[in-house]
């Protein structure tokens, strides 16, 4: 039986004289992102700190690789049986970290999770059904056809359903999900992947060890132990790598790149991103939010352009709205309307000349410069005479406002889950339904049937050219509406040391596939 993890705090626990001597020849990877994931339970957040964290420490059943093409992991073959039925061959003799082996049972455990998760739910409501046909073969059934089951499967990583199943020493069910954490889930921790948790202090460090046992002997990685620390602080972090105090930072922030770049001892990778940064404008709060237009003034306010060229230097590409290039319903007609005169002009139509008083919220070590974002746009809104009551926090205290939809206005970043338009509508403009989970980010309460209506038939429309133009024309609707304020797809950069070979690793989902990394021997 191997090491069963974990506690939420074992660091104390551990000392000098458990660690076998072979820990000393160890390659060691001293990582520090901008801030470390709120929990270990993989389906109490869907968010980019949780995914990466996913993909460490458990498998999907397929992933994208860099070309956006599927590619087994867990799951080594699959095919259609109906329009609704999709049948998945599983890998043998694979183990989670508990030393439990995997099986179909395991991956149906965990699609009827997800299926009750608040944050899940919502992009797994097309699924009816999912069932094991023997122990290394499980079927998922659909309520209609849908097109992107296999894209949905990259977000089925299967937990260990012996591991998680029964009561906690407190009587709990140890499968429970909770928003808030504290539950079993949140802190234990048993995946198939290629790294155990084995010392986690939250906002402090997290240490992932290699799984002596993975399955994957393919893989090229080499890495036996990660020390992530979360370095909320931009200059902080840079200043740590470029010292070589760590290895590897993520992200890079636009104001650092060329300093990143021209560093003899470091290396510099981006990527043109997919992540929609935006606010959001709430109709339950605000009653002149339920005007549109005062929403469309908001929107002319707001001069992207500006901030994606002075703030972000260059590393943001302006955005009207949620479908960048590449993407079904990418709309090329839809540009950013930056336009202060027209602002203005809607906001006296609408009887607010004189404007009035919002509270604004945003994180400050999320997304690229987002603290400062949220200033600018408050500056911006004051020239249409609206004044913003700003107040920013750290990732971990502000999901828990934003679910709580605690301001007038807040910041999210957003890339879509199925890598394809649908999932943004699903999540982000969907009248909110706890109950199927739809509009479960959508902190606008901005609720259109028509629009709903048209994004559920384009979820089973099977003609590519048909469903595309139906997502474009849900884009049309949500600029026209203003049902929320758009600002820029986010650009990606990471750095590291010279031996680290993170170009093959990295891709534009953020999702850095760590299990694969190489770390060459220093000269």
């Amino acid at each position: 039986m191997k090491k069963t993890l974990l506690a939420s705090v074992i660091g104390a626990a551990m000392t000098s004289a458990a660690l076998a001597p072979a820990a000393q020849a160890e390659t060691t990877l001293r990582m520090a992102y901008d801030a470390d994931p709120v929990s270990l339970d993989i389906h109490q957040q869907l968010s980019g700190g949780i995914l990466q964290l996913s993909h460490m420490t458990f498998d999907p059943l397929v992933r994208w690789n860099k070309d956006l093409e599927i590619e087994p992991r867990l799951a080594t073959g699959w095919e259609r049986v109906d329009d609704t039925t999709l049948r998945m061959n599983l890998r043998e003799d694979v183990e989670f970290h508990s030393g439990n082996t995997f099986t179909a049972k395991d991956v149906v455990w965990t699609i009827e999770r997800l299926k009750r998760s608040p944050d899940f739910k919502a992009i797994f409501e097309p699924i009816e059904s999912a069932s094991a046909v023997d122990e290394h073969t499980v079927e998922i059934k659909t309520k209609k056809p849908y097109p992107l089951l296999l894209n949905l499967a990259t977000y089925i990583f299967p937990m260990d359903s012996q591991f998680y199943s029964g009561e906690d020493e407190s009587g709990k069910d140890k499968g429970t999900i909770s928003k808030q954490g504290s539950t079993y889930a949140s802190s234990h921790l048993s995946g198939t992947g290629p790294y155990e948790v084995t010392d986690r202090q939250q906002g402090v460090r997290v240490v992932f060890e290699r799984n002596d046992e993975y399955w994957d002997e393919q893989s090229p990685g080499n890495v036996d132990k990660i020390e992530l620390t979360p370095i909320s602080e931009n200059a902080t972090r840079v200043a740590a790598l470029l010292s070589g105090d760590v290895d590897f930072i993520a992200p890079v922030p636009p104001n650092d790149l060329e300093r990143v770049r021209e560093d003899d001892n470091a290396k510099l990778v981006t990527m043109t991103g997919t992540r929609i940064i935006y606010f959001y404008m709430n109709q339950d709060r605000v009653e002149p939010f339920k005007d549109k237009r005062v929403r469309q003034a908001f929107a002319y306010a707001i001069n992207q352009e500006g901030i994606a060229d002075r703030l972000m230097k260059g590393f943001a590409t302006p955005a009207a709205q949620f479908s960048p290039e590449g993407y079904a319903g990418h709309n090329p007609e839809l540009k950013p309307r930056y336009d202060l005169e027209k602002a203005k002009q809607l906001m006296a139509e609408a009887g607010y000349e004189d404007g009035f008083e919002i509270t604004m919220m945003a994180p400050n070590n999320r997304y690229v410069n987002d603290a400062k974002i949220a200033q600018a746009i408050a500056a911006m809104l004051a020239r249409i005479n609206v004044t913003v009551d700003l107040k920013t926090l750290p990732k971990a205290q502000y999901w828990g406002e934003l679910d709580d939809r605690a301001a007038d206005m807040m910041m999210l970043g957003w890339h879509a889950d199925t890598e394809d338009s649908a999932n943004f509508f699903e999540y982000m403009t969907a009248c909110p339904d706890p109950e199927t989970g739809a509009g479960q980010y959508n902190a606008s309460n901005y609720c259109n049937p028509e629009l709903d209506k048209l994004v559920a038939d384009a979820n089973v429309e099977l003609d590519k050219q048909k469903r595309a133009e139906m997502l474009q024309q849900a884009e049309k609707i949500v600029y026209d509406d203003a049902a929320v304020i758009m600002l820029h797809w986010q650009d990606l950069a990471w750095a590291a040391d010279t031996n680290v070979d993170l170009e093959p690793i990295v891709n534009v989902m953020n999702f850095p596939y760590l299990g694969d990394l190489v770390v060459e021997e220093e000269d």
